[in-house]
């Protein structure tokens, strides 16, 4: 190999472990529940253009505070076996560049949607920032309440997509806010209690300690209150009947899945619960902006 076939393949490693560090696939997740917010506040006047320059603002946004949650976290990063191959536990970047390729992401991410969308989106996206990395990232060595807490920048995207269309946080947007916001309580308590072992070692408390009996408890009674707030939407007129069918088959689902878990609390009725809530996001989600079309 040639010294200039070396340096191709450097950059190349060093392009992969950069766009590694924004999480892809989170940053699409959360960049199509703020489309999803912003069509529920905008239908039937959506603009293409708006859409677009959404998109981009919080994937870069989104992606900016993903690296700098890996930068913060390196160290615990390297202690759990999930983990421990990131970026920068594994030196394939260093802790200075991370924190820089971060910020830069980040501070590009508000600035467009100030600029093309004016400031409320850009606000709530600089809050959900302020709030993950720099209040639930260090809570989580602290205190189970972590995970409560961690659950407002979750929920608070499908605000950026609202506030982008209109400052006016109503009773509609504070719903969807509400929803998702229970949908990640149940979410990150199926994956914290399966990867309980590996949190441990890293000192991460996202669970509160106990029996799994409290935990599958927890997760039943933020299933049944999802169910009763996934029914509002259509009393606030925001959808019809095949939306309120459709959300009461997922909740409903969602219910005997934690259910299932209570009685039998194992891995795989835990992970049952963890698939059923990636599923439950986006069908609920397509459901509520089908029925606003």
């Amino acid at each position: 190999m040639t010294l200039e076939d070396r340096i191709r393949e450097h950059r190349r490693g060093g392009l992969a472990a950069c766009v590694e560090l924004t999480k892809p696939g989170i940053t699409v997740f959360v960049t199509v529940t703020a489309i999803a917010g912003y069509l529920m506040a905008a239908l039937p006047a959506a603009s293409a253009a708006a859409i677009f320059h959404l998109a981009l603002g919080v994937a870069l946004s989104t992606a900016g505070a993903l690296a700098l949650n890996q930068y913060i976290e390196r160290v615990p990063d390297g202690l759990m076996i999930r983990t421990k191959t990131r970026p920068v536990p594994s030196g394939r970047v260093t802790p200075g560049r991370a924190a820089f390729f971060g910020w830069l992401l980040l501070i590009a991410g508000i600035g467009h949607l100030w600029f093309r969308l004016g400031w409320p989106p850009a606000l709530v996206t600089a809050l959900s920032a302020l709030l993950y990395d720099a209040v639930y990232t260090p809570l989580k060595l602290r205190s189970p309440l972590a995970t409560p807490v961690g659950a407002v920048p979750g929920a608070l995207p499908v605000l950026i997509g609202w506030a982008a269309h209109t400052a006016d946080i109503d009773a509609r947007a504070l719903t969807l806010f509400g929803i998702l916001f229970l949908w990640q309580l149940i979410h990150v308590l199926a994956l914290g209690w399966n990867l309980r072992d590996d949190y441990e070692r890293a000192g991460f408390q996202l669970i509160p300690p106990g029996s799994p009996g409290l935990i599958s408890g927890l997760m039943v009674g933020y299933a049944v209150a999802l169910l009763a707030l996934s029914a509002v939407p259509v009393a606030l007129g925001m959808a019809g009947t095949l939306y309120l069918i459709g959300a009461a088959v997922l909740g409903t689902a969602m219910i005997a899945a934690t259910l299932g878990f209570l009685f039998d609390p194992t891995r795989q009725k835990c992970n049952r619960v963890f698939m059923g809530s990636l599923l439950y996001h986006p069908l609920l989600l397509g459901l509520m902006v089908a029925g606003a079309m």
